[in-house]
């Protein structure tokens, strides 16, 4: 028999229609802010205190009341926020933003955090991360590969503090790796590793005993030959059809450049990164692409862009998009079962439908369905 569970997905205009519906007279849902209003990260806490604003807007419910306080990206700063919030009679609460900033949350009972963070590993019981994680996206990479029917992927990881995240969640997604490889973020290491990975020494020495060869040979097209030679850097294919390279800004753009002067194409193998934001640097690069990777749904970030500028004449990052989900997040699981039950609703099976895409909630944990996209000939194309 399969297992029945029901999935409900609330859009934002969903949630206004549904609001009309009469609801008990309750106490009003208090939900706290920790952002960081002062310090150098302020500007990115102004942004997501706005940014709930407009979420209030749009919801046009009186139940709920936001109570935006001070972290000032500063773990010590941020318990006692929390505690103020929590004298206040709050229940959950949107952020902190960092993961250095959840240091002493767990020491607060009775309030839910739905944190910022990426970071899913040995995260007290009442924080859940909100923020893309390496397990959603790695479940879209393998959608795409087995869409693609690519059998043979290696994985590329830095070697850096998230590295045992990033294995954790590969494991999860249960994608077939052919092989998991560490590197150096420092070029001429990174080259050299890159260098092993490839082969490329050995391909280059086949090249070389092949001009060789023909050079010594009595080939009545010898010189045709040696000038189809001369336009190739090496012979032999690697062993792979597709690189995972779990790497972002100029970090990805090094090992994608050192896999081209190893003479390993993007047009002959599929270079998968983790998600870029749709990083405009990217596509002014023509030579490292085509590049695919999941992404939140980039038309409802273009939309939320816009209305955020007309509203605030700024442009916003994508965590101000993350706090206008978390508020409808919030306020769908009040209607299910109100404010006191949605710390108990996060342990059941649900998905809510955001602007970013859809929440899948489980087990305390938020996992998000992306979108994946292929940028090539300087523009940026949605696959699925």
């Amino acid at each position: 028999m399969f297992k029945f569970f029901k999935i409900l997905l609330f859009g934002f205009l969903g949630l206004i229609y549904f609001s009309s519906i009469v609801l008990s007279e309750e106490e009003k849902i208090k939900i706290g802010l920790l952002v960081p209003m002062t310090g150098k990260n302020q500007d990115l806490g102004q942004q997501i205190i706005k940014s709930t604003r407009i979420a209030l807007k749009d919801i046009n419910s009186e139940k709920l009341e936001i109570y935006p306080k001070d972290t000032n990206s500063n773990p010590s700063k941020t318990i006692r926020s929390a505690i103020e919030l929590k004298n206040m009679g709050v229940k959950i609460i949107i952020g902190p933003i960092f993961y250095k900033s959840l240091l002493y949350l767990d020491e607060i009972k009775d309030i839910t955090f739905l944190s910022f963070t990426n970071k899913t590993l040995d995260l007290p019981e009442n924080i859940i991360s909100a923020g893309i994680n390496a397990t959603s996206q790695l479940n879209t990479i393998k959608k795409f590969i087995e869409l693609n029917k690519i059998e043979k992927t290696i994985f590329l990881t830095p070697k850096v503090n998230y590295e045992s995240e990033i294995k954790e969640s590969l494991k999860k997604s249960k994608i077939k790796i052919l092989k998991y490889y560490n590197y150096d973020t420092e070029p001429t290491k990174l080259t050299a590793q890159i260098e092993k990975i490839t082969n490329y020494k050995i391909r280059k020495q086949n090249l070389e005993d092949e001009i060789s060869r023909v050079e010594n040979s009595e080939l009545i097209d010898k010189d045709k030959q040696l000038e189809k030679l001369k336009k190739i850097y090496t012979i032999g294919n690697v062993n792979f059809d597709s690189v995972i390279i779990s790497d972002f800004d100029e970090s990805l753009k090094s090992v994608i450049t050192s896999l081209l002067y190893t003479d390993v194409s993007p047009k002959k193998k599929y270079f998968i990164s983790f998600n870029q934001w749709f990083d405009e640097s990217i596509l002014s690069e023509e030579t490292i692409q085509p590049i695919y990777y999941p992404s939140i749904n980039r038309k409802n970030l273009i939309n939320f862009e816009n209305k955020f500028q007309k509203e605030f004449n700024e442009f916003p990052s994508y965590l101000a998009l993350l706090s206008y989900d978390l508020i409808g997040l919030i306020y769908y699981l009040s209607l299910k079962g109100g404010e006191i039950d949605i710390s108990r609703l996060f342990k059941e099976e649900s998905s809510f439908k955001g602007k970013i895409g859809i929440f899948d909630i489980q087990n305390n944990k938020i996992n998000h369905r992306l979108n994946f996209y292929k940028i090539e000939n300087n523009e940026i194309k949605k696959i699925f």
